[in-house]
């Protein structure tokens, strides 16, 4: 994550809106594709953030999915409390407001942290550090069905997310499947589902600080009320919901894979005003943690744009996918770092691990 100088109100008056883009137009076969993907290529070089129709997501399931969160986050604070992610060394479970932070600030939200569901690997000191990531998720005894539609929303999400990497790819004059090797079986899934208290119930107007994400992308669902902030060139753009569209970003994987043709966006979230809250599910595709973001060799044309991977001392990008999201999870969660992984953080202080946020 990078920071941004601005204050979190600042927003440029004269901002342009974020784009448009129609998904179904991407797909191999449609007589606009060309033109797609060349409209795709030039507003993620411009935004790195655009709305997407067209994607075949069932609005029943997105209306189950923002009710479900909304009984979630009205369960009695024990029910909640029973599942804190500091129980989890995988970094799964749920998260009080102020304790996941964004460069050393407190994120003034409460969620709930979902992965794939998979078994945790052995505990092996000669094994890799990121192998500790993987592992079973926490659900709330007293909500059965939170599981199994978080965990249909995970596979939506997937579909939605594998589908963008692929016009991606194509769009960067690559096959479309060039990054299935990496994302394959083990993709890297998490979900955040997120409630964000108004105003009088927090400590500052930071929601979540400015950040960049880390994987290939990330799909965001929004409910009613806006707060998402985009950095552009002309200031900060606010990202309103638009009924019936997903928000989607450009992670540093693309980053990394492009040789910077692509830059992960900068973005914040401003707490509601008061007596008000927002709720809103972020889902992040990233690659398996065992594998190597490639370098691309994009056509001489694009290759001539290929601005260099971001270069920031206290966000260091790793091609190693597991290191550059351990990182990440270290800084982001203090207290689950403290109680289940204090031999990397004194590896971390000592040089040997590199800090993220």
């Amino acid at each position: 994550m990078t920071t941004a100088a601005a204050p979190l109100r600042d927003l440029h008056a004269d901002a342009p809106a974020l784009p448009l883009l129609d998904l179904s137009r991407f797909e191999p076969g449609h007589p606009a594709r060309d033109e797609s993907l060349a409209d795709l290529r030039r507003q993620a070089r411009s935004f790195g953030f655009f709305y997407v129709t067209g994607h075949g997501v069932p609005d029943a399931l997105v209306a189950d999915l923002l009710a479900t969160a909304r009984r979630f986050f009205a369960l009695p604070e024990s029910a909640k409390h029973a599942i804190e992610m500091v129980n989890s060394p995988h970094f799964r479970g749920y998260t009080r407001a102020g304790l996941e932070h964004t460069r050393g600030r407190p994120d003034w939200r409460e969620q709930i942290d979902i992965g794939a569901e998979r078994p945790a690997l052995p505990r092996d000191p000669a094994a890799p550090a990121w192998t500790r990531l993987q592992g079973p998720n926490q659900w709330p005894a007293t909500m059965p069905e939170l599981r199994p539609i978080a965990l249909r929303w995970q596979e939506e999400a997937t579909r939605l997310a594998i589908r963008l990497v692929r016009a991606f790819a194509a769009a960067l004059g690559q096959p479309e499947d060039v990054f299935e090797p990496i994302y394959a079986a083990k993709p890297n899934q998490l979900i955040k589902i997120i409630r964000y208290p108004g105003r009088e119930a927090t400590a500052s107007d930071q929601g979540v600080g400015a950040h960049k994400d880390s994987g290939f992308v990330t799909v965001l669902l929004q409910d009613d009320r806006g707060g998402l902030q985009v950095e552009t060139d002309a200031g900060w753009v606010d990202a309103r919901p638009i009924p019936g569209t997903f928000i989607v970003n450009v992670g540093e994987l693309l980053e990394l894979a492009s040789n910077g043709y692509l830059r992960a966006t900068i973005h914040r979230v401003v707490t509601p005003p008061a007596g008000t809250d927002r709720i809103s599910v972020a889902f992040f595709l990233g690659a398996r943690l065992d594998s190597t973001v490639p370098l691309l060799r994009l056509p001489p044309a694009l290759a001539a744009h290929a601005r260099g991977v971001t270069q920031d001392p206290a966000n260091p990008l790793f091609r190693d996918v597991g290191q550059n999201y351990l990182k990440g999870r270290l800084r982001s969660h203090p207290d689950v770092a403290r109680r289940h992984h204090a031999d990397l953080i004194e590896a971390r202080d000592a040089g040997a691990v590199a800090s993220g946020y």
